[in-house]
């Protein structure tokens, strides 16, 4: 049994919210870079410049890449031979949210209650996502997430007669209903099977995949490529202006569902699509 205390679960926390929203992933940062060239259009091709110019302002003078340092969402994986001492695990992550986003200035995006909207003002409570896992690790993934292209998801309740192309049809569809409202070029997730609420969760939890990990399984591989071409040659482009790179990337999770469905959930970040993770 290994034991971690909650102050290095406060501590970790509070600098990856801190990170997160300064510093764009190393995955990012290159699908970024490579759109940069693979752009066409001369007026995405200075949007995605102004973007790269931005990233570097942020890093230099540690401001957050985006004004809007979302909503904190995390990935918790527990191993099942860890033990948490000196308090609880989501007070813990909470508390740290509460440090990141106070002692970094971080914008506070959350209010109490969705009817009577009195901002919690330090962006608490987070929304966790718990996994019990083999092993005496602790796993935990942020991914701030602003609600310009949270409110651009959908869940589509499909038939299972719909087959592959009802699929690449709701996942298209619902990135062309976005448009420039997603902030483009984006990263589009998706989750598909399961049940409303499992593929919703798979869609969130597929954009903390590096953008240049595709599945593993060759036929939904296949179905991401397919997916991202049809969407770049939707004609939206950087900034909904037009051009050719409108996404980076459609990163897909699958689960077993029921013989009389096909759930499908489209869950769609911005070009600033942050996640941070450590290991204690």
């Amino acid at each position: 049994m290994k034991t971690i205390d909650v102050k290095d679960i406060i501590n970790g926390v509070e600098k990856m919210c801190y990170d997160a929203c300064h510093v764009l992933a190393d995955d990012m940062k290159n699908a970024l870079d490579k759109a940069v060239n693979d752009e066409e259009s001369p007026v995405g091709k200075q949007i995605l410049g102004q973007l790269q110019e931005n990233l570097v302002i942020a890093r230099e003078k540690q401001i957050p890449i985006c004004q809007d340092t979302g909503m904190a969402v995390f990935f918790v994986k527990l191993g099942q031979d860890v033990h948490i001492e000196g308090g609880l695990l989501e007070d813990a992550i909470n508390e740290g949210v509460r440090r990141g986003y106070t002692n970094g200035y971080l914008r506070k995006s959350v209010v109490n209650c969705p009817i009577e909207r009195i901002n919690t003002k330090d962006n608490t409570p987070a929304v966790i996502h718990y996994q019990i896992v083999p092993g005496d690790k602790l796993t935990i993934t942020i991914a701030p997430k602003g609600f310009g292209s949270e409110n651009m998801s959908r869940v589509f309740m499909l038939k299972p007669a719909d087959g592959v192309e009802g699929i690449k049809n709701a996942v298209v569809t619902a990135v062309k209903d976005a448009g420039p409202n997603a902030c483009p070029p984006m990263v589009v997730g998706v989750g598909i099977g399961g049940t409303f609420e499992k593929c919703a969760l798979m869609a969130k939890e597929a954009l903390t995949r590096p953008v240049d990990k595709h599945s593993d399984i060759p036929y939904i591989k296949d179905l991401e490529e397919e997916i991202l071409k049809e969407i770049n040659n939707s004609g939206i482009g950087p900034g909904g202006l037009g051009g050719r790179v409108t996404a980076f990337a459609v990163n897909i999770n699958t689960y077993p569902t029921h013989i009389a469905g096909l759930p499908v959930a489209v869950n769609i970040c911005c070009h600033v699509n942050r996640h941070a993770t450590i290991e204690l």
